[in-house]
């Protein structure tokens, strides 16, 4: 039986340029008549849409290299998303019933076109999984750290996306030892716990200074950094690597955080002295350079699910009306892995 479409859908919108962190009060819950697919799209009823901190660089406008458009005032937000098929235009490969992934989230019904669609297939157990971050994680680690067996490896925002599936993908590619780091003194148990990180370093102003507890938890050095963080969390890295590190800087999410920047910089100290010295290699990863990784991260990524080798840390958070909070809770630390928020089927 066809399904009856409603005849309006909401989307999430910026309605004034922030100072400093967006929050809830600069965005706005907006109603649009339900768009028809002309040739060649298809409109798509989402039902899961990625909340990610990349979105505080394009607010910001300061894009320079970055391939994405800003999101100015009266834009509305986008972002990785899955969902259904439930309308066709002619010429289209895809029909309704269809679930597929694009980058036209923080919508209820998105009018995309059908070559900017992938669809999901069964190579994942779970839809939702394919707004993983692990794809990062897996390139840096394959492409720029040739993580060996017994490495010690350094995954630093070890607590968000990208570090809950970076440890145990670190580990499964052999490393001998990983640590992380967080914020948070609770996130550090349920890294260690749930996900066994061997040793998690806490950064904030009441704790130990990141060099002297990298030095307990790695009292030899580490083989290999994953950094989504930067910062004073890189340069502390730096004192711990060992002769012929690799660095991967995966994420810069020091600058995004923080509300006396504008998402497109993080800015760290680098001894150049000790890089040259010991050999280290830094390297940014970008997705764009490795295109063959996603489809292979997603059949590792499959089959390790399947097996219960690693899981997929996340939090869904029912409603689009609850999107803004959501991104201000991300930029807070409040969310432990990949955050989501979740619309009802229709």
């Amino acid at each position: 039986m066809a399904t009856t479409l409603p005849s309006a859908t909401r989307e999430i919108r910026l309605v004034t340029a922030p100072e400093g962190l967006p929050g809830p009060e600069h965005f706005a819950v907006v109603s649009q008549p339900l768009p028809t697919p002309g040739p060649g799209q298809v409109l798509v009823h989402n039902r899961y849409f990625l909340v990610f901190p990349g979105l505080r660089t394009l607010i910001g406008g300061a894009l320079e290299g970055v391939p994405l458009p800003p999101v100015n005032a009266g834009d509305v937000l986008f972002g990785p998303a899955v969902g259904e098929v439930v309308g066709a235009g002619r010429g289209s490969p895809l029909q309704p019933g269809d679930t597929v992934t694009h980058l036209l989230g923080w919508r209820e019904h998105a009018l995309v076109a059908a070559g900017d669609c992938t669809p999901v297939g069964d190579v994942l157990p779970d839809p939702v999984a394919h707004l993983s971050s692990g794809s990062a994680a897996y390139g840096a680690l394959t492409r720029l750290a040739d993580v060996r067996p017994g490495d010690t490896v350094l995954v630093t925002g070890a607590a968000g996306a990208v570090g809950t599936l970076a440890g145990p993908v670190a580990r499964l590619l052999g490393a001998g030892k990983v640590i992380g780091s967080t914020r948070s003194p609770a996130k550090a148990e349920r890294l260690r716990t749930e996900l066994g990180y061997d040793s998690v370093v806490v950064s904030g102003d009441q704790s130990p200074t990141l060099v002297r507890q990298l030095g307990t938890a790695a009292p030899q050095g580490i083989d290999v950094l994953v950094d989504t963080v930067g910062g004073e969390q890189l340069t502390a890295a730096l004192t711990a690597a060992r002769r012929g590190a690799r660095f991967a800087l995966v994420g810069a999410l020091s600058g995004q955080l923080s509300p006396h920047r504008d998402g497109d910089s993080a800015p760290a100290e680098i001894d150049t002295f000790r890089v040259i010295n010991q050999g280290i290699t830094l390297r940014g990863y970008s997705g764009i350079d490795h295109p063959e990784v996603a489809e292979e991260w997603a059949k590792r990524f499959g089959g390790w699910l399947r097996s219960g080798e690693i899981s997929f840390p996340h939090v869904r958070i029912p409603g689009i009306e609850r999107a803004p909070q959501a991104l201000q809770e991300l930029f807070e630390g409040r969310h432990f892995g990949t955050v989501v928020v979740e619309l009802p089927a229709q």
